[in-house]
């Protein structure tokens, strides 16, 4: 699957087909081979280059496969053989394409966050609620009403951020792509998921791109893609959101 997320991050954005060619040097255009397309070990044996032009082939490919394939990993271990654990890989899968893309070009395609939220809208109708003692079509309503309000509260909240940051710097502070992004996350976490990655994404953005700022990696006027801290911010919330809600449940209600 990583390996084919490589194909997905280089093609949609180029507007390519998913499917043909089949992989190919970018340089040379030379097929690649089975054994040469083999995840991780393929780079390691080439040695980071391509076999028939000598091309660097950039890191960032056996490291995309080595994370999905840990990601997954994760997700069986914590949700064991179940349709929640096929529900969570098919998620990672558009966040990791989505986030190497806006990284890339600063932009999240319309094909990925438009039929990510689709998924998470049959994932929470369909896939969740069968996990369950028994599935019925209440149940399945729920999970559908669940999903969209998740879906609609996550673009309503970014598009009153970007209006507000707007109107109070004179120019754009968040791209139209992070409200639907926050839609997606909307559709597959529920609103709760959604509100706990969106914060934990300003929280990261504030201090990541805050501290690169200070050390003076970035200026003030280069553009910092949201995108992978609202990636960041559900991967979070997604193994350890329950944990962290009922903390601060406790600490609150302790505190008062």
């Amino acid at each position: 699957m990583g390996s084919f997320l490589n194909v997905v991050i280089y093609r949609v954005p180029e507007k390519l087909s998913l499917l043909h060619p089949p992989s190919r040097c970018p340089q040379c255009h030379h097929v690649l081979r089975p054994y040469d397309n083999v995840p991780v070990l393929g780079w390691m044996w080439l040695k980071g280059r391509c076999r028939y032009c000598r091309t660097r082939i950039s890191p960032r490919y056996p490291l995309i496969e080595a994370i999905t394939g840990l990601l997954f990993l994760a997700t069986f271990w914590q949700f064991e053989l179940s349709w929640t654990t096929l529900s969570v890989w098919i998620l990672i899968c558009w966040l990791i394409c989505l986030t190497c893309i806006d990284l890339d070009t600063l932009t999240l395609p319309n094909e990925l966050t438009q039929s990510g939220l689709i998924l998470g809208i049959v994932s929470q109708t369909v896939l969740l609620p069968a996990d369950g003692p028994h599935w019925t079509t209440a149940i399945a309503a729920q999970g559908l009403m669940r999903a969209i309000l998740g879906a609609v509260l996550g673009l309503w909240i970014f598009e009153v951020i970007g209006f507000v940051g707007s109107f109070l710097t004179g120019k754009t502070v968040m791209g139209g792509g992070d409200g639907k992004l926050a839609a997606l996350l909307g559709a597959w976490l529920g609103w709760q998921g959604m509100l706990l990655s969106s914060f934990l994404a300003c929280a990261l953005g504030a201090f990541i791109g805050g501290g690169a700022i200070a050390l003076g990696v970035l200026n003030r006027r280069t553009p910092i893609p949201f995108g992978p801290f609202l990636t960041l911010g559900a991967f979070i919330a997604l193994f350890w959101g329950d944990r962290l809600i009922n903390w601060y449940l406790q600490f609150f209600f302790m505190s008062g």
